[in-house]
């Protein structure tokens, strides 16, 4: 529950104001007089620098000094509609793109770090059965679990009034190939739109870290991919998020593009949708997910901290996240189905230094094993060469086992190849003239942040020959 302490005096016109505020608000608070509780005015002057200022108001850990009703509101998720609350962490990518949106629509929420309050991811759980899934939103207490933008349109009764600008370009995707294109048409005085169903980064902001972009020996995925979001705002372009495509149609020489919520008008279009985490297809596998079964290190890790986990792959980004994940779970077993990892030398030779990581190579993946609670317990695997099966014993599995294109969207107005990439030839053209891609949704297209951006200039390039 929310922790609220209003340090104050009943003589206090201010200190009046505000528990009237959360009176008739119905929010439960506890009122320390500092006239009589000496430990209270040594708080209230730690806080505000030596002075004696109330009131003063502790919520879930952060002061506020004299806080007005608007500013209360705003902290509390007050609304004429209702109260909000938004459980969620600060890494969590869908709990910023809901939080974004909320704050564009000027809707007052009161976000709570999961990270930061146990009760809070206890109360996570008791919503989403024993699953800790983030962003929970809780509106008037009614709990909705993860809920896009056209959800929390309908819930909070937002007016979205329909989109009548025409952009040069809209983007679909705002990972790096999509920022890094709308980046060079801006420059090129081009007008863009980017669409991202999410938040802006794409797989590239899940990721801890990146050794291999130059310019940066190192750099976290998130710093990386806000220093090229704002270089695209600084630019020019418009960035809207939560905004899932839904279809794409051409009207003479423009194109339409419908969201979940609205449509939107382009000359051009570029898709840069990139790609989702494959799965194991394996017995239990969705049904555990989110109660133990993950395919985001950086997302979901923190919940694992000095606990048992395994990593199920042998690519760069199977050894990667296992790397990470050693450096605070208390044991990290690596499960690869052949006989030697695929991934690059440089991180076959950092598990040989890292004591907390077990491999079990040559290992095929059977069934997920759940408990009583339908939780996660265990992976039981097949012995390629002996046959033999056994069972991993583990708090939480991470599968990192290639990618598939996020192109269904897209399924009978460009051309795909088999597997579902988007076919491109010349400057990122598909079989649809005026439409363009990029990134690790193309047929291909190698799956590193350099080569995305690499893409994203390419497609620039096409599109700006077609405008002109």
């Amino acid at each position: 529950m929310t922790e609220i302490i209003l340090y104050g005096a009943d003589w206090c016109p201010d200190c009046r104001r505000a528990k009237s505020y959360l009176q008739e608000n119905n929010i439960n608070y506890t009122f320390i007089d500092v006239d009589l509780d000496q430990e209270a005015t040594a708080k209230v002057e730690a806080i505000n620098n030596g002075k004696r200022i109330i009131p003063t108001l502790i919520i879930n850990g952060i002061s506020y000094t004299n806080p007005n009703n608007v500013k209360l509101a705003s902290v509390l998720g007050i609304n004429e509609i209702g109260k909000v609350q938004l459980f969620g962490a600060d890494w969590c990518p869908d709990c910023r793109r809901a939080k974004s949106f909320l704050r564009d629509n000027g809707i007052n929420f009161e976000f709570i770090d999961v990270d930061e309050h146990d009760w809070a991811t206890e109360k996570v759980e008791s919503i989403n059965n024993g699953k800790r899934i983030i962003p929970t939103v809780l509106i008037d207490d009614t709990p909705h679990t993860n809920p896009d933008n056209a959800k929390l349109t309908e819930l909070l009764s937002i007016n979205v009034e329909k989109e009548h600008k025409i952009y040069d370009t809209i983007i679909i995707g705002g990972g790096a190939a999509g920022l890094t294109t709308s980046i060079y048409a801006q420059r090129d005085r081009f007008d863009t739109l980017i669409l991202e169903k999410s938040t802006v980064g794409g797989n590239a902001f899940l990721t801890d870290k990146i050794e291999n972009y130059p310019g940066f020996q190192s750099i976290s995925g998130p710093q990386l991919m806000e220093k090229m979001e704002e270089q695209a705002k600084t630019y020019g372009a418009t960035i809207k998020t939560g905004e899932e495509v839904v279809s794409i149609e051409k009207k003479d020489t423009l194109f339409s593009i419908t969201t979940k919520s609205t449509t939107f008008l382009g000359k051009s279009v570029v898709l840069s949708t990139g790609s989702t985490y494959r799965k194991l297809g394996i017995p239990n596998e969705e049904d555990l997910i989110g109660s133990g079964i993950h395919f985001c290190a950086t997302c979901d890790g923190a919940f694992y901290r000095d606990k048992d986990i395994i990593v199920v792959g042998g690519g760069n980004s199977a050894l990667e996240e296992g790397i990470f994940l050693a450096g605070f779970c208390k044991s990290v077993k690596i499960v690869h189905r052949s006989k030697e990892f695929s991934a690059s030398e440089t991180y076959v030779e950092k598990l040989k230094s890292i004591d907390n990581i077990s491999t079990y190579m040559n290992n095929t993946p059977v069934e997920f094993m759940a408990n009583e609670k339908q939780l996660f317990e265990g992976l039981e695997v097949k012995n390629n060469e002996t046959g033999e099966e056994s069972v991993l014993k583990a708090d939480g599995v991470f599968i990192f086992i290639g990618l598939i294109p996020n192109t269904k969207p897209f399924e009978g107005i460009v051309e795909l190849n088999d597997k579902g990439f988007i076919q491109t030839s010349g400057l990122a053209e598909t079989s649809v003239s005026g439409i363009f891609a990029a990134g690790d949704c193309r047929e291909g297209a190698i799956a590193q942040v350099a080569a995305a951006t690499g893409e994203g200039v390419l497609a620039s390039y096409g599109l700006r020959d077609y405008l002109k």
